[in-house]
């Protein structure tokens, strides 16, 4: 009855969103923006209400890249998250950036954001030379071509990176729907950005009651 320690829970872990700015989001290819857009809703929109330790970093934010996405604004405003901006490339690289996710003390990182061969690339091989657990959200990331995004993807794999999506993310946190404290809110965020999926939690709430 033990679950597997490899899997993910709201306490053994943090969340960093990497550079999801519009500079970064206009090049990107791998995947329509609109999806993107959506996962990134879903992963922000879980660790609030998981309550996960997430850091949001930016790169040359004011100076060339521009403000983070809406959806990650809309759980995690800037006037009281605190965005880390950086010039290098690898967060694991920036001091502010990397002493704020290893003071944390989560051996486990989940890690999205664009593009994949760099901004994730970077800071997943590097906090898994360190010894931290690393999970990537690969439905979260996108990059500048399908190649680079699957050729970044498949990198890490070999380093021993953990690939997840964004859905499965979010029901591995939610994990069993008798957990009432977050069934409401987690239902809520799929009925928003959940496509298929959250019309038929809509469809089952109106029509079953359940």
């Amino acid at each position: 009855m033990k679950p597997s320690p490899d899997l993910l829970s709201p306490e053994n872990h943090a969340l960093v969103l990497i550079d999801f700015e519009g500079q970064m989001a206009f090049a990107t290819n791998s995947i329509a923006i609109s999806e993107l857009r959506t996962n990134v809703a879903i992963i922000s929109g879980a660790s609030k209400i998981f309550n996960v330790p997430t850091i949001v970093t930016t790169v040359a934010e004011e100076s060339f890249s521009g403000p983070v996405f809406p959806e990650i604004e809309e759980f995690y405003p800037q006037a009281t998250s605190g965005y880390i901006d950086r010039t290098s490339m690898n967060t694991w690289e920036d001091e502010a950036a990397y002493k704020a996710i290893t003071g944390l003390n989560k051996n486990k990182l989940v890690l999205a954001g664009l593009w994949t061969g760099v901004c994730i690339v970077g800071p997943a091989l590097s906090a898994i030379a360190e010894g931290y657990d690393v999970y990537v959200i690969t439905d979260a990331c996108g990059d500048v071509s399908t190649e680079a995004h699957e050729r970044a993807v498949q990198r890490m794999v070999h380093s021993g990176v953990k690939p997840i999506t964004s859905v499965q993310y979010l029901l591995e946190l939610q994990r069993d729907w008798a957990r009432q404290e977050t069934y409401v809110a987690v239902t809520n965020l799929m009925k928003k950005h959940g496509a298929g999926y959250g019309l038929g939690i809509q469809y089952a709430h109106n029509m079953i009651k359940h």
